[in-house]
């Protein structure tokens, strides 16, 4: 990221002052390294759950029975994550997963603005509307 975009050099930079490369830079790694991390316990306190409810029961692999119909939409996924259920919780942390790069660039934009950078304001913006019209796409 470039902190003096649209600076001469000699000049001050025409970022807001306290934002420099490095620290936005640790800002979005952190940001990447909890939406993993919650992403993992989420998924994982899941399994247990899971498990511990439905460990001894014996599939009947002759009879499919797919995904219920709550855990197809977001709304329904938090809902059941919110009632404890396993199915929920590993759903919802694999949204976390999901969300987490678009949270990202989202972030970047967000840096980008603030450093007064218009080339990856733009740039970042595309992709985050690429991101969120394929989102949109699976969820409508």
């Amino acid at each position: 990221m470039a902190s003096t975009a649209g600076s001469e050099p000699g000049l001050p930079p025409t970022a807001r002052p306290g934002w420099d490369d490095d620290r936005i830079e640790r800002l979005l790694a952190r940001l990447l390294q909890v939406g993993v991390l919650l992403s993992t316990l989420l998924v994982l306190a899941g399994g247990v759950v899971f498990l511990l409810h439905h460990g001894g029961t014996i599939p009947e692999y002759s009879r499919f029975a797919g995904e219920p119909a709550e855990l197809s939409s977001v709304a329904g996924i938090i809902r059941s994550a919110l009632r404890g259920d396993g199915r929920g919780l590993i759903q919802l942390g694999l949204l976390v997963l999901v969300a987490t790069p678009v949270l990202r660039v989202a972030g970047s934009l967000v840096a980008f603005v603030a450093l007064r950078d218009r080339t990856y304001v733009v740039l970042t913006s595309v992709v985050l509307l690429l991101l969120a019209s394929s989102l949109a796409a699976v969820v409508f």
